[in-house]
Parts: structure tokens; C-alpha cells; sequence
């Protein structure tokens, strides 16, 4: 009799995992504690509560989320909304459905060697790291506000094409370089430079921040049957994930470690990347705020003659998931 309840419980767990949906998702860089929340929400069992089985996908500077979802490598991505936007407007159909990231980690590290104290007078002649690949777009946007061209000469900035590094500015190429709060920043204190040889711009504090790290689908998504339930339940137990790591940081930085494939990450550094994606998250409960999301729109429309989009967006963003998971 006891064997027979084993199996019968052998079996009835094998039939769940049968019926796990399968969902695919796609970061937006390499494994590190920026998509902690998802990493913990696999570690923890949280996806599998929600009868899903979900699988991570790395990015890296060869990968486009955009042109995986678009290719059916992914279910789901994390993007950037500039980049989603941008791309919505060329014919890719992204709709948001989630945004984890309240607050922008976008900002300009420059050396105060190179006189730089105010972005509304001082970047005109000088060179400035971006980062590309759908990056630039906040870049490009703030300096349209600026009022300053990215041709260079005198009254204008010259963009050095960054690759993912800080070798710009510690080799002087640039005045200043793109750096993320939780990330880049940091490389470039490991490095030997101290906050005192340093100025930083955040996107935050110039009123030119735009929306990170959302999570987005293909419209065609939303209109399959069972999908919006399935996605409520991913963004449900991912908002969980989320919660997790910034509560318990250097443990969510141990599970990026144990996933991390490269073995290039350090305890430290992912740690402290956490730390800081914390402050990210907060005030954030998954939602897309609409006043949040509209900011990032009028950002991206200004600009004059070559804002990054051309024309407010449609149906750029659905509440009916987070409405789902969370009402």
C-alpha cells in the first residue's frame, strides 16, 4: 500500500510538470544581478507554483532581444521602453505588459579634469561615450534637449561608439562616458579613480529619464488563448523574484552566480549591483505607471527637427496582465 501512495504521488507530480506551460524569456544582457528577480524567481520554485516552466535566456552584445521576440526565440523580453518604442514605430508590434524598473540607473561619468560642470553649457565640444545597439536612444534624446548636435564641432558633442567597458575614460578618449549606477560606475572605481576625479550626470536628476527594464511581448501574444493568463502568472511570480532579491541582495547575487555560465561575475560586484538595483525597484509593484510611461514618451518626441520617435505611440502598453496577476 505504501509503495502504491508513493507512486501515486510520483505520478501526480509528473503529470503537473506535464502540464507546466513552457515560456521563454529573453534578457536584455548577460546574466548578472540586473535580472536577479527572474533567476530567483526560477531558483526559488516561484514559476513552478505558478504551473510554468520558464526558461532564461542571456543575452550579450550580438543578441537584440527585439529581433528574438521578432524570430520567435522568446516569449517574453526585457527591454528598454526607448528601444521598444523605436522599434514599434519601424513595424515590430511590442506591447509592454509589466514594469519591474520604476526608476532610471542611467548616467554620464565624466573625469572633472575635463572642466565639465553644467550638461547645459559644458558638453559643446567635447566627446561623449554611448553606448548603441538601441542604447543610444536616451542619449539621443537629451541632447536633442540640450539643443546640442551629435556631429561634433564646437557647438556641438562628438560620439565615441562605446563598447561595454569603461576603457574610454580611463584612457582619456572621452570626457565622459555612459555608465549604469549598478554596474559601470562601479568598474570605473575598481579601476582607481576616485569619486573625486569624477562628475556624474544621472538621466534622474536631468529630468531626462526614460524607462528601463520593462517586460514586453508581440501583440499577436496578447490575442492567443490562455496567453494573458499565462503571462499574469510569469509576471506574478517574477514581481515575487523581484521582491526576494532586494530583501535578501547577496543571496539573489549567489543565484546569478550559480547561473552564470561565463564565470567572469564576482560575489562583490553582483552583490553591489543588487544593492543598487534595489532602489530601482522601488515603488514599483509590476505596474506600468501611466504618468511614468507618458514622461518616457514626451522625452523621446522632443527634440525638434529628429526626435527618436516621430509620433506618440498606440497601443504601446497593456494593464490587462498586471491586472490579471495582481487584482
Amino acid at each position: 500500500m505504501k509503495r502504491r501512495m508513493i507512486s501515486a504521488a510520483g505520478l501526480a507530480l509528473i503529470a503537473g510538470a506535464a502540464q507546466a506551460e513552457d515560456l521563454t524569456l529573453q534578457l536584455k544582457w548577460v546574466t548578472q544581478a540586473q535580472f536577479a528577480g527572474y533567476y530567483v524567481a526560477q531558483d526559488k520554485g516561484f514559476y513552478e507554483e505558478e504551473g510554468l516552466n520558464v526558461t532564461i535566456l542571456p543575452g550579450g552584445p550580438d543578441i537584440a532581444p527585439t529581433q528574438v521576440l521578432a524570430g520567435g526565440g522568446a516569449d517574453v523580453i526585457v527591454e528598454w521602453m526607448p528601444a521598444a518604442l523605436a522599434a514599434r514605430e519601424k513595424g515590430l508590434p511590442l506591447v509592454n505588459i509589466a514594469q519591474p524598473f520604476k526608476a532610471s540607473g542611467m548616467m554620464l561619468t565624466c573625469l572633472k579634469e575635463s572642466g565639465i560642470e553644467d550638461p547645459k553649457t559644458d558638453f559643446a565640444g567635447k566627446t561623449l561615450g554611448v553606448w548603441f545597439a538601441g542604447n543610444e536612444y536616451p542619449f539621443l534624446s537629451w541632447m536633442n534637449t540640450l539643443g546640442l548636435s551629435t556631429e561634433g564641432g564646437p557647438e556641438g558633442v562628438t560620439v565615441l561608439k562605446q563598447g561595454f567597458n569603461v576603457d574610454p575614460l580611463l584612457q582619456k578618449q572621452a570626457a565622459c562616458i555612459s555608465t549604469m549606477t549598478y554596474n559601470e560606475y562601479g568598474q570605473v572605481l575598481d579601476a582607481g579613480l576616485s569619486e573625486d576625479d569624477l562628475v556624474t550626470f544621472k538621466y534622474e536628476d536631468q529630468g531626462v529619464a526614460t524607462l528601463e527594464d520593462g517586460l514586453y511581448v508581440l501583440e499577436s501574444t496578447l490575442q492567443e488563448e490562455g496567453k494573458v493568463d499565462a503571462l499574469a502568472r510569469f509576471v506574478r511570480a517574477s514581481m515575487k523574484g523581484w521582491d526576494y532579491a532586494a530583501q535578501n541582495p547577496e543571496e539573489a547575487a549567489e543565484i546569478v552566480l550559480e547561473n552564470d555560465e561565463s564565470g567572469a561575475q564576482t560575489i562583490e560586484h553582483q552583490t553591489r549591483m543588487m544593492t543598487e538595483i534595489a532602489k530601482l525597484l522601488e515603488g514599483s509593484d509590476g505596474r506600468l505607471a501611466e504618468e511614468d510611461y507618458q514622461r518616457t514618451v514626451d522625452i523621446l518626441l522632443s527634440g525638434g527637427s529628429d526626435p527618436v520617435i516621430q509620433a506618440a505611440p498606440e497601443g504601446a502598453w497593456v494593464s490587462t496582465v498586471t491586472d490579471s496577476a495582481f487584482n
